[in-house]
């Protein structure tokens, strides 16, 4: 059993909820969790699978056509109090989506973008940079106790 470049499990059963096959398990269990459960109490209105969305449009450079830059939003959610919410699951973001993230909020400020990740430790769905904040204090805190034991000695 391979995987991709992406750490991905080249095996789709894994990934794969009502006929569809996900990018990765954690976007599988983001639907089945989260997307799933908001359409049937209709909190969730109307979503789209793997939405694109145009970062940087295409341009002619000294003669050279430079494509566009384009993102692919794992899910987008219209609710039915209105609002829109582009989500993205992650677990560990590359340089690539740090940078597409920061241009998603330049060119769509008006548009919700959320990273989310699933921690089972902190309780579920949370977004990416609170769980990135709860491991550094996290390990913060241990290498200060470590400090104080290493004191005592």
């Amino acid at each position: 059993m391979g995987r991709t470049k992406f750490n991905v499990d080249k095996e789709t059963d894994t990934r794969t909820c009502d006929g569809i096959v996900f990018d990765s398990r954690l976007e599988m269990r983001y639907y089945s969790d989260v997307v799933l459960p908001g359409v049937e109490n209709g909190e969730i209105k109307r979503f789209e699978l793997q939405k694109k969305y145009e970062l940087q449009p295409s341009f002619i450079y000294r003669g050279k056509s430079i494509l566009p830059i384009t993102y692919v939003a794992d899910f987008y959610i219209e609710y039915s109090d209105g609002h829109i919410e582009v989500i993205d699951t992650k677990g560990m973001p590359d340089n690539v989506a740090k940078l597409k993230r920061k241009l998603f909020w330049f060119r769509y400020p008006d548009i919700q973008y959320r990273w989310l990740s699933y921690s089972k430790k902190w309780g579920g769905w949370l977004d990416y940079d609170t769980i990135q904040k709860m491991r550094r204090a996290e390990k913060r805190s241990r290498n200060k106790k470590e400090e104080m034991c290493d004191g005592k000695e």
